[in-house]
């Protein structure tokens, strides 16, 4: 095998949950949850279009450094805007942003 398969599968699982999760984050069922960060609507579409951006940019392996970096940024604002609203359990966030920066300086 290969020593890079595992950066590969990384790559392409998180391109697809986040991708999956993103969707969801923008479809008008999650502005509920979001309201109770007080933030205006326009943040939860810049972050979920942002994470689509970034999956769609990992899932392609010529732009998948760009994507990475991308997700990294939308996932740094995310824990940024959690923890600023009292907000502390960003523990999913903080591995979706390590496994990021894996994939961008994995190659």
């Amino acid at each position: 095998m290969k020593d890079n398969t595992g950066l590969y599968i990384l790559r392409y699982t998180l391109g697809v949950v986040i991708l999956i999760e993103a969707v969801l984050f923008i479809l008008p069922g999650a502005a509920h949850d979001f309201a109770r960060t007080h933030m205006p609507a326009f943040v939860r579409m810049l972050l979920g279009w942002g994470e689509i951006a970034g999956c769609i940019l990992l899932l392609i392996p010529k732009t998948a450094i760009r994507g990475a970096w991308l997700l990294f940024a939308v996932f740094a604002s995310a824990i940024l805007i959690h923890l600023l609203h009292g907000q502390y359990n960003v523990s999913n966030v903080v591995i979706y942003a390590a496994a990021a920066l894996a994939i961008a300086f994995g190659r």
